[in-house]
């Protein structure tokens, strides 16, 4: 269960000892500066001669939304969005240490991501991955986001992936 969070306050959800806390902050949290530059390490290794290119769309210090998972006290995974378009945000930044992968703290980072954009009346959520990131692939057909079209930026760049999710009219 994830409480409820006044997206005006850096608040936390509180799981049992053995799962994911989650805390709801903006980009100026030292704990996710430091999983975006394990990210950033990654995707260098992972995209090549493409990551300067992709680093361009990828910078992390205006982002207002930020979602920190923490195990055991460790920030072990995070994620934010901005807004896209007037009905939309795009999911960006998101990431989950190595040690880490394979236990659902992606899913509830994207959850919780979800849930504040609905909160704050947005109804649909869009992202860019690229090829050489088959987890995040995986991770995004599991929730539920739809293969798109690629938009903005991205478009006819054969390495980028691109996925919606409409979120539930509920979440309003």
């Amino acid at each position: 269960m994830v409480f409820k969070n006044d997206p005006k306050l850096e608040q936390a959800a509180q799981f049992p000892a053995d799962m994911i806390r989650l805390l709801r902050t903006d980009a100026m949290h030292p704990d996710f500066t430091a999983l975006v530059r394990l990210l950033d390490a990654e995707l260098a290794e992972r995209d090549g001669d493409d990551h300067s290119f992709y680093a361009a769309f990828n910078k992390s210090d205006h982002l207002r939304h930020v979602v920190i998972g923490y195990h055991q006290n460790v920030p072990v995974a995070c994620g934010a969005f901005r807004p896209y378009d007037q009905d939309s945000v795009e999911v960006k930044r998101m990431y989950t240490m190595v040690a880490r992968r394979g236990q659902r703290f992606a899913g509830s980072i994207l959850a919780e991501l979800e849930l504040w954009a609905g909160e704050l009346g947005y109804s649909r959520c869009v992202l860019e991955t690229g090829k050489n990131q088959p987890e995040a692939i995986a991770l995004y057909n599991r929730q539920g986001y739809t293969l798109i079209s690629n938009y903005g930026p991205y478009v006819g760049v054969a390495n980028s992936v691109c996925f919606e999710k409409r979120l539930k009219a509920g979440l309003l």
